[in-house]
C-alpha cells in the first residue's frame, strides 16, 4: 500500500502517520528523516543537501526527488510506505509519478487530513511546552493542573516561537500556496481521499482505515 499524506499544518497528520504505519506494517517516511539520515550517514546526497542546508537554502527540488527516490529503493518499501511531508508541490508529484512509472506501479491513495482553519489555529497557539522536561500541554485540551506549571516537574510552562498566531498563519499560507495544488492535482487523478481531521484521534484513524481497507 502506497499512501500520500496530506493536511496543514497542525492537522495532526505525525499522530495519525504513526498509527497507520504500526496497522498496515508499512515505513513512515518523512523528507526530514530522510535528510537527517543522509547526512548523519555523509552519503553523496546528504553531504549535497548539507551544503545547502549549512548555506541557509532550501534544498532544490531535484535533490529532494533523488533524496526520495533512493529511499523508495530500499528493501522496506517494497510492499508499501506512507510519505509524509513529500510530495509537496505539483513538480514534486510529478516527478514522483513518473518514478513509480517507471517501475510499473503507482500511489494508491492520497490522504487528506482536512481541519478548519480556526481549529489548526487554536491547537497549536494553544500548545504549551515545559522548559524544564519537555513535557507538552495545551491549555484548553490538555492543561496543566496549575496555570503556566508542569505537572511533572514544575518547570515553567511557555509557547514555542512556532507557536504564535503569526507564526502560525504564515506557515498556512505557506501551504495554502505550495501544497494546496497537489489536492486538486490528486483529484484530477481520482486518487484523493478526505478524512475530518476535527474529530476525535481515534475516530479520524478509524475513517482512515475505512478508507484504507482492513488489512
Amino acid at each position: 500500500m502506497k499512501i500520500i499524506l496530506l493536511g496543514p499544518p497542525g492537522a495532526g497528520k505525525g499522530t495519525q502517520a504513526k498509527s497507520i504505519s504500526v496497522k498496515y506494517c508499512i515505513p513512515h517516511i518523512s523528507t526530514g528523516d530522510i535528510f537527517r539520515k543522509n547526512i548523519s550517514e555523509k552519503t553523496p546526497l546528504g553531504v549535497k543537501a548539507k551544503n545547502y542546508i549549512d548555506a541557509g537554502l532550501l534544498v532544490p527540488d531535484e535533490l529532494t526527488i533523488d533524496l526520495v527516490k533512493d529511499r523508495l529503493s530500499k528493501e522496506d518499501c517494497k510492499n508499501g510506505y506512507l510519505l509524509d511531508g513529500f510530495p509537496r508541490t505539483v513538480k514534486q508529484a510529478e516527478a514522483l509519478d513518473e518514478f513509480l512509472n517507471g517501475r510499473q506501479e503507482s500511489i494508491d491513495t492520497a490522504l487528506l487530513i482536512e481541519v478548519p482553519r480556526e481549529l489548526i489555529l487554536e491547537r497549536m497557539t494553544g500548545r504549551r511546552v515545559c522548559l524544564a522536561c519537555g513535557a507538552s500541554y495545551h491549555i484548553k485540551f490538555n492543561p496543566p493542573k496549575n496555570e503556566g506549571k508542569c505537572d511533572s516537574c514544575g518547570g515553567e510552562l511557555i509557547q514555542r516561537k512556532d507557536d504564535n498566531k503569526e507564526t502560525v498563519l504564515d506557515r498556512l499560507t505557506v501551504y495554502d500556496k505550495q501544497t494546496q495544488p497537489l489536492v486538486k492535482y490528486y483529484k484530477s487523478k481520482n486518487k484523493l481521499s478526505i478524512v475530518d481531521g476535527a474529530l476525535a484521534i481515534d475516530k479520524v484513524f478509524e475513517n482512515v482505515c475505512s478508507i484504507l481497507g482492513e488489512q
